[in-house]
């Protein structure tokens, strides 16, 4: 019969203590998961650090978490003082450059702590899928959520006409309900992230000039919106508008310099699937900090080993 419970090394610290039930009782470690959870679900950043090993006296568990966001709030500890010190900082540059670390020290004779013990850390940074928020149910978005999932976005539709959330491109799919004229949109959403991407799409000029007003103050990493330069021009007529009464109060008008409109890079494409390929593309670029031009280096070698242009010989070279 085969046991479902780790084996002996496994199941304890290197001084003997029973590291699954000592973790499970460390102050936070619930907390830490919880917090966890939410950052990969909103498509956030965090650096989670665990205590992997330990001998002799030492602050906190084999198990114990602690998880720092990128905006500094601390969850959870491994032990405080000079180890915990040197964690957080750890964190930090796992953050900065997305990498693990492993931190191994002697807590009196590396960090001068009073426990005579070690312990052994380990820190990885968390990136949740980014969020990518469908305004509107058509035939461009069902598109893009074919391709979108297998590229890593998390994919949610925001949509308020129920016939069109019946189409089997959008059957399953993670769908945040609003009213059908798209005026209750901020009400239907998530708490906002600095990650997430907005394609608007609703088929309807005023819902898309909105949904756009009012998306584009919330934070984002890119909002984009569909339609010929014609539709764009009079959404922007409707921002300019807004900035205006903004102005007249005192306030700022709205940062415009993450919207895309239209969006998607240039690729010629006609049917719903190409023009949902360049909107991803651009999605792409943006995310991975690309230029979106070609990569072809063809012409550049043909001109650098076919040498100069032939020309016809003269009178007397022949």
């Amino acid at each position: 019969m085969t046991s479902s419970s780790p084996p002996p090394d496994e199941a304890r610290s290197r001084d003997g203590a029973n590291t699954v039930f000592e973790a499970m009782d460390a102050g936070g470690h619930l907390e830490v998961l919880e917090a966890a959870s939410a950052v990969l679900r909103a498509g956030r950043r965090a650096a989670l650090a665990t205590v992997i090993g330990r001998a002799g006296s030492a602050p906190q568990v084999v198990g114990a978490r602690l998880l720092l966001h990128e905006d500094g709030v601390l969850v959870g500890t491994v032990g405080g003082g000079a180890i915990e010190a040197q964690v957080l900082e750890a964190c930090r540059a796992s953050l900065a450059d997305s990498r693990s670390r492993r931190i191994h020290a002697h807590l009196v004779r590396d960090l001068g702590m009073c426990c005579g013990g070690s312990m052994e850390v380990f820190v990885e940074c968390l990136q949740g899928a980014p969020r990518l928020f469908l305004v509107g149910a058509g035939r461009v978005a069902a598109a893009v959520i074919e391709f979108a999932r297998a590229i890593g976005f998390r994919v949610l539709v925001v949509e308020g006409r129920e016939e069109r959330l019946r189409d089997p491109p959008f059957a399953g799919a993670e769908t945040l309900r609003c009213d059908e004229d798209f005026r209750s949109i901020l009400a239907a959403l998530p708490p906002p992230g600095d990650q997430d991407y907005f394609l608007i799409a609703t088929g309807d000029h005023g819902a898309d000039e909105r949904a756009l007003v009012e998306l584009l103050p919330r934070a984002h990493r890119l909002v984009g919106m569909l339609g010929s330069r014609r539709k764009v021009a009079r959404a922007l007529q409707q921002l300019d508008a807004r900035d205006d009464e903004a102005r007249a109060r005192g306030l700022e008008p709205v940062d415009r310099s993450r919207l895309r409109a239209p969006v998607g890079l240039a690729l010629g494409g006609r049917t719903p699937g190409e023009i949902a390929i360049s909107v991803l593309a651009e999605l792409i670029a943006t995310r991975r900090g690309g230029r979106g031009g070609s990569m072809n280096v063809i012409d550049d070698a043909v001109a650098r080993f076919s040498g100069p242009p032939a020309r016809d010989p003269g009178p007397g070279e022949t």
